[in-house]
C-alpha cells in the first residue's frame, strides 16, 4: 500500500524537487520507504507502506532491460497465481512483491492483464524509451487517483501537469493555485459528496474506476479508456440452496485472498451481519489464533453491544473505543484535509477514530464495504415494494394530495413517501444520501445556474431501464455512492493512519457472483417479509449468531443529530462566516436552517453537517485558514 504520484514537463529543470515535495505531501499513505525517478520528461515517485515483500518490494520496479518501470499504489491479492503463470513462460522475478508481477503482466498482455487482477489498485508504468505512461485505477475505485490538466497556452505545454494519490501533492506543484470548481459545490449540495470527474479543485480531475490512461509525455496526447464496469446479468432460474452455498465459498475464498500479508491483519467489526460475515471467515481462517477486532462507540450513547456480542461469539481480541461530542468536532479540520474534497458523512470521522485507534495494533484491517451495493442491503430498496401498493391510484392525484397536506399547519408522516410515489424513480432517487432537494438548491444558490454542470443520472437509468426499480437503485448506488462516498471515506480516513483497508465484498469474484442474483434472492416474496440482502443472510446461517444475521444495517452510526444544539455556535460561524458561502449562497435560509436546528422545530442536521464540512474545506484549502495548525499535527 503506498501514495503515487507524477510530474510531466520537459521544460522543467527542477523536477527531483517537485515530485520529492509531491511525495512528502503524502507521507502518511507510506511512512516506510520512498523512491523517486527522474528524466528529462517526468518526476515519478511513491511512499511505501510495506505489506508484502518487505525486504524487496522497493519501488520504482524496473524491467530486465531496464526499459519500464513501476509505481504501484493496492494489493493484488491473485498476484501468486499469476506469478506462477509468468514462471511458466520463463519470465525471471527480482523481488517476491506483486508490484513486479502487474509490471510483468502488463508487457506481456498489455491492458487485457487488467481483466486479471483480483484486488484493488492504482498503478503508473512508465517506459524510459518512448517515454509514455501507462495508468490503471481498479475496477470499482477503492483506490484513488487524480490528475491536473493544465491548459494549452502553446504547443509544447502539456495538457496532463501531474497525477497523484491525493490532490494535496499538487499543493506544493509551483504554479499551481487552487480555485473553486462552482460545478462541484452545486452538486456537492444534493449529492453529499461530489459525483463529478472534476474535483472541487477546477482542472483537477479523477480516474474514473474501471477505466486507464495514457500518456504521450513526448507529444503531450493523452487518452482515457474504460476497461470493465459493472453490470446485472440476473439469473432466474438460481436455486436458494445452491447459491447459499455458492456465496458462502466465494466469500470465504476472497477473505482467504485478502488476508494474504507479511504484517498483522486486523478488522473492523460493527455488530451488523456484513463486518460480522468478514469476522467470522478471517477466524476460520486463522484457527486458533485470535484476530484483532476493532469498534467505536460515542460517549453513553452507543454501548457497542452488538459488536461485542459478534466478538464473543467468535472470541476474537476486541478493542472498543469511545470518542466524546468535542473529539469529535475537534478533529473536523484534520480529517477535512486529509479528505481532500469534503464528503458530508458523519460515520466518516468514526472511521477516522478507529482507524487511529487499529494502527496501533495492526497495519491491515478488512472491513465489510460494498456488500449492501452488491447484494441489496440498504433499507430504502425495499420502498419500490411498498410503493406498488399505490400503484392504482394515478400520479395527478397522488401530487395533489400532496399539495394539500403541505397546507396543513401540522406534518403529517408519510408525505416524503407520497411524495416520491407520485414520482418516476429516474425523477427522486439519485442514491442512498439526498440532502437538498432540487428546489432547496434553487433557493440556496445565489449565483447563475444556466453555466452550471448538473450532474445527471439518465445515462445510468438507461443501463437498467429493463430492471426493476430495487434492482436500479443498487445499480446507480454502485456507480456513484459507493466511489463517491462510501470508498473515498475509506481510504482516506485510513490511510491518514498508515493503515490498510481491504474490502473482500468488493472482490472480482464476488462481484460476478452478486450480478446474477435477481431481485427474489435479494428481497423475497415481494418483499413481505421486509429482509434486505436475502442470500447473504442465508449462506451464513448457523454461521454467525442469529441476532447478528437478521440485524438491520448498522456501520459506525454518529449521534451528530444530539450533538448539533445550542452550544455548537462555533460551528454554525465556520458557516456563516464563510467567504465562499457568504458570496454563492443564501445566508438568510442557512440561517434559517440552523434557528430551526437549535430550537428543534425541524432537524437540519444533516444540512447543517454538510455545509460546516464545505467551509472548513474551503477554510483549510483555499484560503488557508487552518492549514498551518493541522501541518503542526501531522
Amino acid at each position: 500500500m503506498c501514495g503515487i504520484a507524477g510530474f510531466i514537463d520537459p521544460k522543467n529543470i527542477g523536477k527531483e524537487k517537485v515530485i520529492g515535495d509531491m511525495v512528502s505531501a503524502i507521507f502518511h499513505r507510506g511512512p516506510d520507504q520512498d523512491g523517486l525517478f527522474v528524466d528529462d520528461y517526468v518526476g515519478l515517485g511513491m511512499r511505501r507502506l510495506s505489506i508484502i515483500d518487505l525486504s524487496t518490494g522497493k519501488q520504482p520496479i524496473s524491467s530486465a532491460d531496464g526499459k519500464s518501470l513501476i509505481f504501484f499504489n493496492g494489493e493484488i491479492y491473485n498476484y501468486l497465481e499469476l506469478r506462477e503463470e509468468l514462471l511458466e513462460k520463463g519470465i525471471q522475478f527480482k523481488t517476491e512483491s506483486d508490484t513486479e508481477v502487474i509490471l510483468h503482466m502488463y508487457l506481456t498482455y498489455g491492458p487485457a492483464m487488467l481483466l486479471r487482477l483480483r484486488g484493488m489498485f492504482t498503478f503508473c508504468i512508465y517506459n524510459t524509451e518512448t517515454h509514455k505512461i501507462f495508468l490503471a485505477r481498479d475496477f470499482f475505485g477503492i483506490k484513488p487517483l487524480y490528475y491536473w490538466k493544465k491548459e494549452n497556452v502553446s504547443k509544447r505545454l502539456f495538457d496532463i501537469v501531474a497525477f497523484a494519490s491525493e490532490i494535496k501533492s499538487f499543493l506544493t506543484i509551483p504554479g499551481f493555485a487552487p480555485e473553486v470548481n462552482d460545478d462541484a459545490v452545486y452538486n456537492y449540495l444534493s449529492f453529499q459528496y461530489n459525483p463529478l470527474d472534476e474535483t472541487f479543485f477546477k482542472n483537477v480531475y479523477k480516474l474514473p474506476p474501471g477505466h486507464y490512461m495514457k500518456i504521450d509525455t513526448v507529444t503531450g496526447e493523452s487518452s482515457i479508456e474504460k476497461y470493465w464496469e459493472f453490470t446485472f446479468d440476473q439469473n432466474e432460474n438460481l436455486e436458494k440452496e445452491e447459491i447459499s452455498r455458492t456465496v458462502f465459498a466465494t466469500m470465504q475464498d476472497s477473505v482467504k485472498h485478502h488476508m494474504i500479508a507479511d504484517v498483522p491483519v486486523g478488522a473492523f467489526l460493527s455488530g451488523g451481519v456484513d463486518s460480522s460475515i468478514i469476522a467470522t471467515l478471517m477466524q476460520r481462517v486463522r484457527g486458533d489464533k485470535k484476530i484483532k477486532t476493532f469498534t467505536i462507540g460515542w460517549d453513553s450513547l452507543t454501548e457497542g453491544k452488538e459488536s461485542r456480542e459478534t466478538s464473543d461469539f467468535l472470541g476474537t481480541d476486541h478493542t472498543e473505543i469511545t470518542i466524546s461530542p468535542n473529539e469529535y468536532f475537534n478533529i473536523l479540520p484534520k480529517a477535512v484535509w486529509h479528505f481532500d474534497e469534503p464528503v458530508a458523512d458523519p460515520s466518516a470521522i468514526g472511521l477516522y477514530f478507529v482507524a487511529r485507534e487499529a494502527r496501533k495494533h495492526v497495519t491491515v484491517v478488512l472491513s465489510g464495504e460494498g456488500a449492501d451495493e452488491l447484494f441489496g442491503g440498504y433499507n430504502i430498496y425495499l420502498e419500490p415494494f411498498a410503493r406498488r401498493r399505490l400503484t392504482w391510484i394515478p400520479r395527478s392525484l397522488l401530487k395533489n394530495s400532496l399539495k394539500i397536506l403541505k397546507l396543513l399547519p401540522f406534518k403529517i408522516r408519510g408525505t416524503n413517501y407520497i411524495d416520491r410515489a407520485s414520482q418516476r424513480l429516474e425523477d427522486w432517487y439519485i442514491g442512498n444520501a439526498s440532502i437538498f432537494k432540487s428546489w432547496e438548491v434553487d433557493l440556496l444558490w445565489k449565483g447563475d445556474v444556466k453555466n452550471i454542470q448538473k450532474y445527471s443520472l439518465l445515462p445510468l437509468y438507461e443501463n437498467v431501464k429493463n430492471v426493476s426499480d430495487s434492482s436500479k437503485m443498487q445499480y446507480i448506488d454502485i456507480h456513484t455512492w459507493l466511489v463517491g462516498d462510501i470508498l473515498a471515506k475509506a481510504d482516506k480516513m485510513t490511510m491518514a493512519h498508515s493503515l490498510e483497508l481491504r474490502v473482500p465484498f468488493l472482490d472480482r469474484n464476488v462481484s460476478d457472483l452478486a450480478r446474477t442474483l435477481p431481485d427474489n434472492l435479494k428481497w423475497p416474496n415481494g418483499n413481505t417479509e421486509g429482509k434486505t440482502k436475502y442470500i447473504l443472510r442465508e449462506a451464513f446461517k448457523g454461521i454467525i449468531p442469529e441476532s447478528t444475521r437478521n440485524r438491520k444495517k448498522l456501520g459506525f452510526p454518529t449521534p451528530i443529530r444530539n450533538w448539533l444544539d445550542a452550544s455548537r455556535q462555533d460551528m454554525y460561524d465556520t458557516i456563516l462566516q464563510n467567504e465562499y458561502i457568504k458570496t454563492h449562497l443564501n445566508i438568510v435560509f442557512i440561517q434559517k436552517l440552523i434557528d430551526d436546528q437549535v430550537s428543534k422545530k425541524t432537524d437540519n442536521t444533516r444540512k447543517i453537517y454538510l455545509l460546516l464540512m464545505f467551509a472548513l474545506w474551503h477554510d483549510t484549502y483555499i484560503t488557508g485558514k487552518y492549514t498551518d495548525s493541522i501541518a503542526r499535527k501531522k
